[in-house]
């Protein structure tokens, strides 16, 4: 890392922030120390301290290291830990003859997968119980109608829909007079 000039009183950037702010979430997730996180890394307290902090300008070799003691790929650290709220995908219409492929949602790594079929009758409502904090849910309908998400913001979804919302509040899924056939992603934050 290169350290700022002595006395230097300059604001932290949006991006060095943002990129503490990533650091702190991804060792709190796996309930590791800032000391355990630092001689893991190779860095000392007080740089990784700085670092979290959204003070310094790390090296690319300073975040190599911190991403593999991780134990996540290097980009993670440089996303922005922003909460888009429900995440909303309708789904496309394909011209005949062609082969569709599209990205729905990536999933970042730092994550324990589950994937799991939901399938729902008619006139059916189900609460969902709120997951560890950080897990994100993805709905990918593939028959029928749902209604689902976060309890106080639930979206009508049909065949072909996608959505990802917070998993770690109390939320919904309730069919009406047409059942619903569902893949259900969880992604959850893994804690080593």
């Amino acid at each position: 890392m290169t350290p700022p000039p002595p006395g230097d009183r300059r604001p932290a950037s949006s991006t060095a922030i943002a990129i503490g702010a990533q650091i702190r979430r991804r060792r709190e997730q796996r309930g590791m120390s800032g000391a355990e996180l630092a001689r893991r890394a190779g860095l000392s307290k007080a740089t990784l301290s700085q670092l979290e902090g959204g003070r310094g300008n790390p090296t690319i070799d300073t975040l190599d290291a911190l991403a593999i003691a991780l134990r996540i790929p290097l980009t993670d650290l440089l996303a922005r830990d922003t909460d888009p709220g429900p995440v909303f995908v309708p789904g496309t219409d394909l011209t005949d003859g062609e082969v569709g492929r599209e990205l729905l949602r990536r999933i970042s790594s730092g994550n324990s997968l589950e994937i799991w079929r939901l399938r729902m009758p008619p006139d059916t409502h189900l609460d969902g119980v709120p997951h560890a904090t950080g897990t994100i849910e993805h709905l990918f309908v593939a028959f029928g109608h749902l209604t689902a998400g976060p309890t106080d913001t639930l979206t009508d979804l049909r065949a072909g829909d996608l959505l990802a919302f917070a998993g770690d509040v109390p939320h919904t899924y309730r069919t009406g007079t047409e059942g619903a056939d569902v893949t259900v992603v969880i992604a959850s934050p893994v804690i080593s």
